[in-house]
C-alpha cells in the first residue's frame, strides 16, 4: 500500500534537510498526505493538486521550519489543511500543537486527521484568532499562507507572550509587508529556507515586539 514515489521523495527530502525520523513517523506523514489529497477534492484545503509536488510543497516545506521550533507548545494560526502544524506534530511527538482556523470545513478535516493518525499531542480549535482566548499565551506562533504581517500581529498579538515570536512562512521576501509593520513589532530575523524539490524563494520571518 502507499505511494512509492511519495515514499522516495520523502526519504530523499528528509535526508537532504538533515531530518531523521523513525519509519513510523515517515509513514504517518505519508498517511496524512493521503488524507489531505483525498479530502482536498471536496474541501479545497490546498491549492497544490499535482501529486508529484505534494511531498515537497506540503510535507518538506512544513518541516523546513523544524529547526526553529523551540517551544514545548506551538500555536499554528490559519492552520487550514494542517500545514505546517500536523507534519511538525508528527515530527515532535513530545511537544504540543494547537491548530486554529475559522473555516469549519478545514477544522473538521483537521479533527478527523488527528483522530485517524492518533496524534494525541494536537488540539484543534474552530474560531477566529481575534476571539480566541486560551488559558495562557504562546512563546511561538506559526503561520503559513495565512495573512499579511500587519494582520498577523493585529489579530494574534494578544496570543503571543511578551518575549515570544511569530514564525511567519513566506515565499519571496515581503518588503511591502515588512515596511507596513507597525510599532512595537519588528522582523527580528529573516531566514532563507531550502526545500528539496521546490523552486522559488522561501523565507521564515521571525517577528516579535521591539524591546
Amino acid at each position: 500500500m502507499g505511494n512509492p514515489q511519495w515514499q522516495r521523495q520523502l526519504t530523499e527530502g528528509l535526508a537532504g534537510m538533515g531530518i531523521r525520523l523513525e519509519t513510523q513517523q515517515q509513514q504517518r506523514l505519508l498517511d496524512f498526505l493521503a488524507l489531505l489529497n483525498k479530502w482536498n477534492r471536496a474541501y479545497n484545503l490546498t491549492a497544490v493538486r499535482e501529486p508529484a509536488e505534494m511531498v515537497s510543497r506540503q510535507l518538506l516545506d512544513s518541516l523546513s521550519i523544524a529547526p526553529f521550533i523551540t517551544t514545548d507548545h506551538l500555536l499554528d494560526v490559519g492552520a487550514g489543511g494542517g500545514l505546517p502544524g500536523i507534519p511538525l506534530a508528527i515530527t515532535f511527538p513530545d511537544r504540543r500543537f494547537t491548530l486554529l482556523d475559522s473555516n469549519s470545513k478545514k477544522t473538521r478535516f483537521l479533527t478527523q486527521s488527528v483522530l485517524e493518525l492518533g496524534l494525541d499531542n494536537v488540539e484543534v480549535f474552530h474560531g477566529r484568532a481575534e476571539q480566541y482566548q486560551p488559558d495562557r499565551q504562546f512563546a511561538q506562533i506559526s503561520s503559513r499562507a495565512f495573512t499579511a504581517l500587519e494582520n498577523l500581529v493585529t489579530w494574534c498579538g494578544h496570543l503571543l507572550a511578551d518575549d515570544g515570536q511569530f514564525l511567519a512562512m513566506k515565499g519571496q521576501f515581503p518588503d511591502d509587508e515588512v515596511a507596513a509593520l507597525s510599532a512595537p513589532w519588528q522582523v527580528q530575523s529573516s531566514i532563507p529556507l531550502q526545500v528539496p524539490g521546490t523552486t522559488g524563494d522561501r523565507h521564515l520571518l521571525l517577528v516579535g515586539r521591539n524591546r
